[in-house]
């Protein structure tokens, strides 16, 4: 539940009357809710329920960024990106960015920081991404799903910013993690630090 704006959000709450689920798949559950308007009018609303993810910014000791190419089919391309998962029932966030990271790019973290909660489609689907920080890597084996393909990359900020400031770098939650960097490097948004957990989250 979202704290109430400074001068009060009754003017604006939408109440739920009823909830249907139209789809559910291996992936997308889709629900149309029918909700009551301020005016007393009602109107349908239809979203996807999401269990979460995170999204992990990559830090080498040489400052250069560990990225990832992925082929997005709902776009038709490959897409920029930082290495990013859905949470698992039950699971922590960290443990998942710890997973994650492992899993896709092969790179483990001595320390981990987190940086912010972003709400990306919020029109039509109440998932959250959890954004983490990663620093000290080591290098190891990579673990991807299957039908999982992807390339690793690693990128100088330079070269990030200047793919972002052309619109070829177009991913929400990638820019938002390069927000995130830009401000933490310049010291106008702070990171806490903590050590990777002694208690092994990779599969």
């Amino acid at each position: 539940m979202a704290p109430p704006l400074p001068n009060g959000d009754a003017q604006l709450r939408e109440t739920t009357q009823r909830t249907e689920q139209v789809y559910k798949g291996h992936f997308l559950d889709v629900r149309r809710d029918v909700v009551s308007l301020p005016d007393a009018t009602t109107a349908t609303r239809e979203y996807i329920v999401h269990p979460g993810a995170v999204m992990v910014v990559p830090l080498l000791d040489d400052g250069r960024l560990v990225m990832e190419r992925q082929w997005r089919h709902p776009l038709g391309r490959a897409m920029l990106e930082f290495p990013a998962g859905k949470l698992e029932s039950g699971e922590a966030p960290l443990t998942c960015a710890i997973r994650e990271l492992a899993e896709e790019t092969g790179y483990r973290a001595g320390e981990w920081a987190r940086a912010a909660l972003t709400h990306n489609a919020i029109a039509y689907s109440n998932e959250g991404i959890e954004i983490w920080f990663a620093r000290g890597l080591t290098l190891g084996a990579r673990h991807l799903d299957a039908g999982e393909f992807l390339d690793v990359v690693c990128m100088n900020l330079d070269e990030v910013e200047r793919l972002a400031g052309l619109g070829e770098l177009t991913d929400a939650k990638t820019l938002i993690g390069l927000m995130w960097l830009q401000n933490w490097r310049s010291g106008r948004w702070s990171l806490d630090w903590q050590p990777t957990p002694a208690v092994p989250t990779c599969r």
